[in-house]
């Protein structure tokens, strides 16, 4: 047991360096952050040190094998050079995880498969009978990850993510997992506060994860000591003695601490909220230490020594909504400011303008990840030096502005009646006709109206989340019209869609769509991060109207999602230029063998990552890559990959200060088709769309293939007033 080992500890990302910090602590050598985690050696006994007393990793690997799997067959083989009867016996439950990435293996399913065959097979050789397989909880998982073709083959030896520390049966709405509470409460200085005998407060508790885990850390107590499964207790490798004393000394150590522990309240609002929080302090073994009831954040108030007040409060992602939520931060930063100066606060949000609704400076902020979404955790100090009066309300938006402005003429009455009226009676028309097929089609959003009327030049979208929200662009007039009257008829416009829509004014959002040069067209219009949820072929989407010209979904590409699903069972698929990865979601959802998502912003391969996860695919089956596509499109055909299903939806125009030169669809859509078609596999399919109303398409760029012009079929009903808002081709390369 003293012979030194590498190991590899796995995290949720963003608590790679905390994690390098605490493994040293534990003992650890050779420490280095890694993508997704962290390496680094010891004895078995750090290694079992780790599984009890790491409070962020979630898996810790043993590393048996490192081998070339450029195929399936050289996986199989990589996997039998190892003796199984060393480490478990054949009647032995085993799991295999198995993750790629850069590799010709992409799909997991079958790359875990092809793993379990080759030893089931070595033990069905040698003795006849062959282990067999058990996802949940099973003797032995086995860890397998492809990078770049080189493989590296591991025990699992938490057997179980190290998150699950077996005190939380039930959460509530929005649960932040126990390791990124543990993260929390470390970044915000928690340790230091409870060594100087500092109280623990969390006003908004939910389930009580943040004072489970902050007693476990003033209690010095390990937070894997309640588990009674890990990876490595079936291994032939184990050594129970080492095992036991671990354990034996972390009871002894948790015993001491709980005697010596300062004040851990919480409150919250939500009677089923403490309820659970009360059965979770219970199974933790915390019962009388931690104390817990049904209150409001801002009656909240000082328990012992001056300490911590920490809290996750909800921010309009997931429950309730911005505006409300902002006299909520408010009234708690006013709590704060009256009776908690002194202490120290950390408040952790994915609304980062919310934050400034508590009125006090923070000292320093943290990103943090609660799942894919992008969260920061404010640390405050509460003195008075650092108070300010934060604005009243939500910030109001540039759009919001022009909005209420317009709403307001129409109000004193400053728009002709009978304007008004013309747009409203075409409104309805529309409603009763689109309203009608939409339901019946059993689509959620659409566009309801695209200047119809000459003097209505705007377009009214639709979305049916949790609400009806209703996006309203305007199509800037050309100079020869008088501005005063496009402002006329714009108010006009916009003031009828809250009585015929029956919407409240704060469900519409209104831009003003320009002629957009380079990256203008990317760019944000605004600041909010107000993101909602819509719903479109049985899929979820993030959307946002009022930070971007688009809101992450166009709608006239609903269809082509939709044929993109049908096409892709079973094909790699890649999504070029892919703005929000919609379409990649719907290639998932077809059942694609693998997804490779590529775009040069940082902002949309987030969201496309978001919208991934909505969907419930895990991140690491599905690739996302940030590149200029046409600098990636060049250095992929050198890589011989090849894919069975490609979405191309290029900008028109584009000379982004991240491109080498600009890029023109017309001018070099010959030198693009090349290189894409170059990357399918024999039949395999290019849906190629651009909304370039003058685009001509040079077929002979596509010699040999077959093309068709699928502009019609791809032209949703609620757009074919305006056909030319995109065209499409079907191209596919020969089978043979």
């Amino acid at each position: 047991m003293s012979k030194m080992c590498a190991f590899f500890a796995t995290a949720p990302k963003g608590l790679e360096l905390l994690l390098a910090r605490e493994l040293e602590a534990l003992g650890a050598g050779a420490v280095k952050e890694t993508r997704a985690g962290v390496e680094f050696d010891g004895t078995m006994e750090t290694a079992y040190r780790v599984c009890l007393w790491s409070r962020l990793a979630n898996r810790i690997l043993l590393p048996l094998e490192r081998f070339e799997a450029p195929t399936p067959e050289a996986l199989y083989q990589g996997v039998q050079r190892i003796d199984w009867s060393r480490h478990f016996e054949p009647e032995a439950t085993i799991a295999i995880d198995f993750s790629s990435r850069r590799s010709a293996i992409t799909h997991t399913l079958f790359g875990a498969q092809k793993v379990k065959d080759a030893v089931a097979d070595q033990f069905l050789e040698r003795c006849g009978r062959r282990p067999s397989v058990q996802l949940e909880q099973p003797d032995i998982r086995i860890n397998v990850h492809v990078d770049a073709d080189q493989a590296v083959l591991s025990l699992d030896l938490s057997g179980d993510s190290l998150h699950r520390r077996g005190y939380r049966t039930e959460a509530g709405p929005a649960p932040l997992k126990e390791n990124l509470a543990a993260a929390v409460l470390l970044r915000a200085g928690w340790p230091e506060v409870a060594a100087h005998g500092g109280a623990l407060l969390d006003p908004m508790c939910g389930s009580g994860t943040l004072l489970i885990e902050g007693a476990f850390i003033a209690a010095d107590r390990a937070p894997g000591l309640m588990r009674e499964y890990y990876g490595f207790l079936a291994w032939k490798g184990h050594d129970a003695d080492l095992w036991r004393r671990l354990r034996d000394e972390a009871r002894e150590r948790s015993e001491a601490g709980l005697a010596r522990l300062s004040p851990v309240f919480g409150y919250d609002l939500d009677r089923r909220a403490v309820h659970l929080a009360l059965n979770n302090i219970d199974r933790a073994g915390l019962r009388g230490k931690i104390h817990v009831e049904r209150k409001a954040a801002a009656d909240a108030r000082p328990k012992g020594a001056a300490g911590l007040v920490v809290v996750n409060p909800p921010y309009g992602e997931r429950l309730g909504d911005v505006e409300s939520l902002g006299q909520v931060y408010r009234e708690f930063g006013e709590t704060l400011q009256q009776h908690f100066q002194g202490w120290k606060a950390a408040l952790l949000t994915g609304n980062f303008e919310l934050a400034f609704q508590i009125g006090i400076r923070a000292g320093r902020y943290y990103t943090l990840y609660n799942g894919a979404l992008e969260c920061r955790l404010f640390n405050f100090e509460i003195d008075p030096a650092r108070y300010f009066t934060p604005r009243s309300g939500v910030p109001e938006t540039e759009a919001q502005k022009k909005l209420r402005q317009i709403l307001g003429k129409a109000e004193r009455g400053a728009i002709p009646a009978e304007q008004a009226e013309m747009f409203a009676n075409r409104l309805r028309k529309n409603l009763r006709n689109l309203g009608a097929w939409a339901r019946k089609a059993g689509v959620s959003c659409y566009r309801l109206y695209d200047a119809d009327l000459p003097e209505f030049a705007v377009a009214v979208d639709l979305y049916q989340g949790e609400k009806l929200w209703i996006h309203v662009q305007e199509y800037e007039a050309p100079p020869s019209i008088d501005p005063a009257k496009a402002e006329a008829r714009l108010a006009g416009a916009v003031a009828m869609i809250p009585e015929v829509l029956q919407v409240p004014r704060e469900q519409i959002f209104l831009k003003i769509r320009k002629r957009q040069k380079g990256e203008a067209q990317y760019v944000k219009q605004d600041q909010t991060s107000h993101f909602h949820v819509v719903e479109e072929g049985g899929w979820r989407f993030w959307v946002n109207f009022e930070d971007y010209l688009d809101t992450g979904l166009f709608l006239d590409h609903r269809i082509t999602r939709g044929l993109i699903q049908q096409a892709a069972r079973g094909r790699h698929f890649l999504n070029l230029f892919a703005y929000t990865g919609t379409a990649t979601v719907f290639a998932a959802g077809g059942g694609a063998a693998s997804t490779t998502t590529v775009d040069m912003s940082h902002t949309y391969l987030e969201w496309a990552g978001r919208n991934m996860a909505l969907n419930g695919f895990p991140e690491r089956d599905h690739l996302r890559i940030r590149a200029d596509c046409l600098e990636w499109l060049d250095e992929a055909s050198t890589r011989g990959r090849r894919y069975g299903l490609i979405f191309l939806d290029p900008p028109t125009f584009s000379n982004s200060k991240r491109m080498a030169g600009s890029f023109d669809i017309q001018r070099d859509q010959g030198p693009l088709l090349k290189k894409a078609v170059s990357l399918l596999e024999p039949g395999g399919m290019l849906i190629f769309s651009t909304n370039y109303r003058k685009f001509k398409l040079d077929e002979s760029a596509l010699t040999g293939c077959a093309v068709e012009d699928i502009s019609r079929l791809s032209m949703p009903k609620d757009f074919e007033r305006n056909a030319k808002i995109h065209v499409c081709w079907r191209i596919v390369t020969p089978a043979v």
